[in-house]
């Protein structure tokens, strides 16, 4: 059997060669989220709650439109994809019905990816349980299975759903995250870590309900793994492995008092109701919940807003035809009735609180509960029948293992749990910049150490000036990197989601072509990245179908790389000048005419940004680079020892790195640098070593040429220095000094007609 592409050895990935590896990734791809059939972003209500009858063949993207997705992802120099996919995608028809045509055709996908040799694993994504809870993920049936009735989660504020909004353009920015301190994720949660703890009368075929949601989500991703493991040509080859479920939530496991908003909860925006307020709504009952805004300094409360039902209730009424689904509920769990009301913490009758503390500590045993016992049993349990599932069809399977995010990560280094081919998953948004969707220049906040109790007071969290946000972000990665080896032991540390949001400052950029401030905060979290001595990340996120009009078209979000109505950055070796043949070629995907003197004037017409594109224009006045200078950056690809630091500085678009080598470099195995031609023209590269010798080699991945500095070194610390093509910030141009800004000429009508 020939040796892996890839294995974990310590803290550290590494090839045949055993030259240390950085991924360099991608999250692909966001479509995965809603159906491709009936095609459903989340501001479509048209057949929305016809949840069983779904197809996502055609996610990420149709067969016809990988090798133009995954050679753009290449030619960006992207070498690891987090390849999406949902347990809706699998499982939607109910219970144990499995979508094998799906399947199939993902099986079809990552054979294309396979032949432009990306590492892959395999992400089980959902964001609050459910699209039909306001994310995605679970089928629709679970909910059910739950008692709940999607069709009233919007009366009972249960859970904000943009498919059902009023006017979905109108969706409150990151409103969708506060789902998760809503009742429908809050008991959906609680009863798929710890049912049997904390609802024993939920009985569904003979199993608590933990036990019947945990097994169906295990199962469904173990039969994705053993088709891929039957097709026997993917294993090892491109899929490297499989992370647990995405962002998993405690609900309100551990919640030490129900009647009020815990401390800990740092998102209020909206409606922000307390626990017992939610279970309230969520019956009928009309309350008075306070309400937030998000501002520059963080949540502030701005009011009170009566939420009233109308006597909607969330529960499935006591007559429900139950049998839709061939399930048999145990006579003991009553529908039309609150769960937490059946397990005695609140009266019914009297709408009193009988237990505030019920959550705070394990009911059968009575141990106090907070987040870190949380990750430490409930999770880790999970995560074990997951890891068993998986290695027991592929016993090669690097596990990437997400705790809680931003929570203190399962305490197993030296245990039995201390899993060799184990990776630690990591997610980092900053998050001032992701609420406000602004880029603030002036101050941002140390959350990580707010969070572990760094400060004695937050305002000591404050980082003033650019530069001091720029290192606040990079100490951060490197705390979760250094609280990962004190808690998880020696693993990898990879950052599988982070990113930006492209629609900062009401779209500015759209309407102007202007990404500066998008520039600077990719720049500042790569710069993060880069100096967190992690082992790599893959960045939130492609979308092939992101627009001006609906971003990313899930729920308002816009952290897409990609948009079809902006450019893509020029490579050096192509002329920048908008109207020549090898710019449009550069700029079209396969359904974009070219852009020439027939067309000219339509194409550099007034601003837009709606999603109905022209179908004859390709050059647009307020289309811009989406901060593509930023995020396509030099990256070491394979490293001849241990890598011991690099970063690359945009500003003077320059590369360093640093290295320890037990021994020089052999003939096939030198340190290999990717080096994008944008930033380094084969005509402007100057390179400084240590010792040794290099040279810059093309290398060719089914047509899509990548540009390498190969370097042979001897033993010891070995430093490169690479400098490339500087530029003014917004200045776009080519080896030979031609200037991008013609575009600019051609939009005020001051460029000659041909």
């Amino acid at each position: 059997m020939a040796p892996l592409r890839l294995r974990v050895e310590g803290q550290s990935f590494r090839d045949p060669h055993n030259r240390e590896i950085t991924l360099r990734g991608i999250n692909v791809a966001a479509d995965a989220k809603y159906p491709k059939k009936p095609d459903t972003p989340s501001y479509i209500a048209d057949k929305f709650f016809d949840g069983d009858n779904v197809s996502f063949i055609g996610r990420p993207f149709p067969l016809n439109d990988a090798h133009t997705h995954f050679k753009r992802l290449r030619k960006w120099g992207y070498n690891t994809i987090r390849y999406i996919f949902t347990w809706e995608a699998i499982e939607h028809a109910g219970p144990g019905i499995y979508d094998n045509e799906w399947i199939d055709f993902t099986i079809e996908v990552l054979r294309i990816a396979k032949q432009y040799e990306f590492y892959i694993f395999m992400d089980p994504h959902q964001d609050v349980w459910s699209r039909f809870s306001g994310g995605s993920g679970a089928p629709m049936w679970t909910l059910y299975a739950a008692g709940l009735n999607p069709k009233t989660f919007k009366t009972t504020e249960a859970a904000l759903v943009q498919n059902t909004y009023g006017i979905p353009a109108e969706f409150p920015k990151m409103i969708w995250s506060t789902n998760y301190t809503r009742l429908v994720c809050q008991t959906m949660f609680t009863l798929f870590w710890a049912g049997r703890d904390f609802a024993p009368k939920a009985v569904i075929d003979g199993v608590n309900i933990q036990d019947y949601l945990q097994r169906h989500f295990i199962d469904a991703c173990a039969h994705l793994a053993q088709k891929i493991h039957d097709a026997g040509d993917l294993e090892g080859d491109v899929v490297i492995g499989w992370e647990s479920m995405n962002e998993p939530h405690r609900g309100i496991i551990g919640v030490q008092d129900i009647s009020v908003v815990p401390p800990e909860q740092q998102l209020q925006l909206g409606t922000s109701p307390t626990p017992f307020q939610a279970i309230l709504t969520g019956s009928g009952r009309a309350c008075e919940q306070t309400t937030w805004a998000f501002g520059n300094f963080g949540p502030h409360k701005t009011g009170t807003e009566l939420v009233d039902p109308a006597g909607d209730t969330v529960w499935l009424p006591a007559d429900y035809d139950d049998t839709k689904y061939g399930w048999k509920r145990d006579s003991g769990w009553k529908l039309g009735e609150c769960i937490w009301a059946q397990h005695g913490v609140w009266d019914p009758s009297t709408d009193t609180l009988l237990q505030k503390d019920y959550f705070s500590k394990n009911p059968q045993t009575g141990k106090a509960l907070d987040y870190e016992k949380f990750t430490n049993s409930y999770f880790l349990d999970h995560y074990r029948a997951f890891k068993d599932a998986i290695r027991g069809i592929w016993s090669d399977a690097i596990m990437f293992c997400q705790p809680p995010v931003m929570e203190i990560p399962p305490d197993v280094k030296g245990t039995s749990d201390d899993d060799p081919n184990m990776v630690h998953a990591v997610h980092y948004y900053d998050g001032l910049t992701l609420i406000t969707k602004h880029w603030n220049r002036l101050y941002n906040v140390d959350v990580i150490g707010v969070l572990r109790g760094k400060y004695l007071t937050p305002a000591f969290a404050l980082k003033i000036g650019e530069s001091a946000i720029r290192n606040c972000l990079r100490d951060q990665l490197k705390f979760l990197r250094e609280e990962s080896r004190n808690y998880m032991g020696s693993h990898p540390v990879v950052f599988t989601e982070i990113g930006i949001p492209y629609d900062m400052d009401d779209k500015y950029a759209y309407k102007t072509g202007d990404y500066s401030s998008q520039t600077s905060a990719m720049d500042a979290n790569h710069f993060a990245l880069e100096g967190s001595t992690s082992n790599g990340f893959t960045l939130w996120v492609y979308v092939t179908q992101n627009d001006h009009e609906w971003g990313d078209q899930w729920n308002g979000e816009d952290l897409s790389i990609y948009s079809r109505d902006d450019l893509e950055l020029p490579s050096s070796a192509r002329s920048a000048n908008p109207l020549s043949p090898a710019y449009s070629e550069s700029q079209s995907s396969g359904d974009e005419p070219d852009v020439g003197p027939s067309n000219l004037k339509g194409a550099i017409s007034s601003p837009s940004i709606s999603s109905e594109r022209s179908q004859s224009l390709s050059v647009r006045e307020g289309q811009g680079y989406r901060a593509a200078e930023a995020y396509l950056r030099p990256n070491p690809t394979y490293v001849s020892g241990k890598l011991d630091s690099h970063v690359f500085d945009l500003k003077n678009c320059t590369f360093t790195l640093s290295l320890t080598a037990k021994g020089p470099t052999s003939a096939n195995a030198p340190t290999e640098i990717f080096l994008p031609d944008f930033h380094f023209p084969k005509t402007n590269i100057a390179v400084t070593v240590s010792g040794g010798k290099w040279d810059i080699h093309d290398e060719d991945i089914q047509g899509v040429k990548l540009q390498h500095l190969r370097w042979w070194h001897a033993e010891g610390q070995q430093d490169v220095k690479i400098e490339g093509l500087k530029r003014k910030p917004g200045d776009v141009t080519n080896s030979e000094g031609e200037d991008v800004s013609y575009l600019e000429q051609c939009q005020k009508g001051e460029c000659a007609m041909m």
